[in-house]
């Protein structure tokens, strides 16, 4: 049996427009499966430029139970939960903002109401000459993935979780190009994550009146990329979510509890006042 999950199922919603400390869009999400809480990832106010973000914890209704900032750590492209052996639970993030993106990932425990900067976690650059370093955890097979770019161009490195927790980074399970996550090269990348031995991505644009018409329901894609070959394996448009208002796609994550189900991120609502939603695609 394959442990792919088929895009090709309709997509069922999960939370409807729910808010997060910040008025602005999800970037990313991740679940801690153990403790039944969800994290989702933020640009802070006025934080672009500096990569400013917010990290909020929410439990599966979508109550918001409590968030902490992240100065100087990137964009949110991707997140990750790692539930160690010892019961602790580290979110993986990417630090050191450049242009607004890490170029490095780091991890750190919640703690509702800190801030911290990139003089208080340990950043661990596995990729030297990279730029632009995201990582995913999946916890199903133990591994975590870093998007980095070599030249501008985009890849994927994944590492036994362990090994890269222990530093050592000479010893990837893969390495592949990203390929082309939608057939229009002009519509951004959204996110990703790990499952197995695919790789989910994310793609797509707000609703816009001249280059995304709502009446189409949107230029959002979702697709999976083979790890061991590099293979486009599935792409296809999602219209989940189709009635909401501004309708950006964000993040992409697996959880595994109750049957594996893809789930992908929508914003909606006015500026300063976003919202989110959560779909799901079961593996069938």
């Amino acid at each position: 049996m394959t442990d792919r999950i088929d895009l090709d199922v309709p997509a069922t919603r999960w939370l409807k427009e729910k808010a997060l400390k910040e008025g602005t869009v999800l970037q990313s999400f991740a679940f801690d499966e153990v403790h039944q809480h969800l994290y989702v990832l933020q640009v802070r106010r006025g934080g672009i430029g500096a990569g400013n973000l917010c990290l909020n914890k929410l439990d599966h209704d979508g109550k918001l139970l409590g968030s902490m900032n992240l100065q100087g750590f990137g964009h949110g492209v991707s997140m990750g939960v790692h539930n160690a052996a010892d019961g602790k639970v580290w979110i993986w993030t990417e630090a050191d903002a450049k242009g607004g993106y890490g170029q490095g990932v780091t991890r750190f425990q919640f703690k509702n109401g800190a801030t911290r900067t990139g003089e208080d976690v340990k950043i661990r650059k596995p990729i030297p000459g990279s730029t632009n370093n995201q990582p995913s955890v999946c916890m199903a097979s133990k591994r975590i993935a870093v998007r980095y770019r070599v030249k501008g161009k985009p890849r994927y490195r994944i590492w036994d979780l362990d090994a890269f927790v222990a530093r050592e980074y000479d010893h990837p399970v893969a390495d592949i190009a990203q390929p082309a996550a939608h057939p229009d090269k002009t519509i951004p990348f959204q996110g990703y994550a790990l499952h197995h031995g695919h790789i989910y991505q994310l793609a797509g644009t707000a609703y816009d009146a001249e280059t995304n018409p709502p009446a189409e329901h949107g230029n959002a894609y979702l697709s999976s990329v083979d790890i061991t070959t590099g293979e486009l394996v599935q792409r296809l448009r999602t219209e989940a979510g189709r009635s909401l208002t501004y309708r950006e796609p964000e993040g992409v994550a697996v959880r595994r509890k109750g049957g594996t189900r893809l789930y992908l991120g929508l914003a909606s609502g006015a500026a300063g006042e976003r919202r989110f939603s959560l779909y799901y695609k079961p593996k069938q």
